[in-house]
């Protein structure tokens, strides 16, 4: 089916094949690593659960859907409210069997246009992203004489230098970290959790490696990273949006 390879944004069949596999409130989150999930990002927790207790379980089976499918296409950026009602509408009607027209003929004549419709708004959204991200890169630089940017794009700015150990790829590192959008959103922090953060640097992504490369044991540093070396055209959950620029504020306490 087309719609199969085209919908890789929006990820509308990762629902049969992996809700049970994923039924994890904390595996769509935004992470520097594969191992470290952010706990910053904003969700409500207030107010009282919707239905008791023997009926919640079906609740959170909705939720984790939800979570799976919108949090991986970034559907609430790329649809108005009156979109999202017609698909909420179509999933309902389809996963009830009550729908007007066979799913498969929905989806055979529908299906290109949706590609298309997706694709045109998420290029828009990124270019208009990256765009911010290239402003804010240069407007830092404007403001911060110390600060400088490397062949790569990443922009580097020590606040504290160091005087330990400086690391390479195969080391591991323990730091502290607070992973600020370009806007000034949170979206992950160890300083926030009370905690410091042990992993390979080889396993982060490419403006960390590069960043942490140029810092020494007791060293506190600004990375200022543009999407191509962070998560690029596909973001990272929720939290970190396609085509975004980071900033992060890292200090190092360990190699090894």
């Amino acid at each position: 089916m087309q719609l199969r390879s085209a919908l890789a944004m929006a990820s509308f069949l990762v629902m049969g094949r992996q809700m049970a596999a994923a039924f994890s409130l904390g595996a769509r989150r935004a992470s520097m690593t594969p191992t470290v999930s952010s706990t910053t990002a904003r969700f409500m927790s207030s107010g009282p659960m919707p239905y008791s207790d023997e009926q919640m379980p079906f609740y959170a089976l909705g939720t984790n859907l939800a979570m799976q499918v919108g949090g991986q296409g970034n559907l609430k950026t790329l649809l108005d409210e009156n979109e999202m009602d017609i698909v909420l509408q179509a999933f309902c009607e389809t996963l009830k069997g009550t729908g007007t027209q066979d799913a498969r003929v929905v989806l055979g004549q529908y299906g290109p246009t949706l590609n298309k419709i997706l694709q045109e708004r998420t290029s828009e959204i990124v270019d208009r992203v990256k765009a911010d991200g290239a402003s804010f890169i240069e407007n830092f630089l404007d403001c911060t004489d110390e600060a400088i940017k490397t062949d790569s794009g990443l922009v580097y700015y020590s606040m504290q230098e160091g005087g330990g150990a400086q690391p390479g790829p195969t080391n591991t590192v323990e730091v502290h970290y607070h992973g600020t959008l370009t806007d000034g959103t949170v979206f992950d922090s160890s300083v926030e959790r009370g905690q410091t953060i042990s992993f390979p640097l080889n396993g982060v992504i490419k403006g960390w490696q590069e960043g942490l490369a140029m810092m020494k044991e007791g060293g506190k540093a600004t990375l200022v990273i543009p999407s191509d070396l962070a998560y690029g055209d596909a973001g990272s959950g929720e939290t970190i949006p396609p085509g975004a620029t980071l900033k992060f504020e890292v200090e190092l306490f360990k190699v090894s």
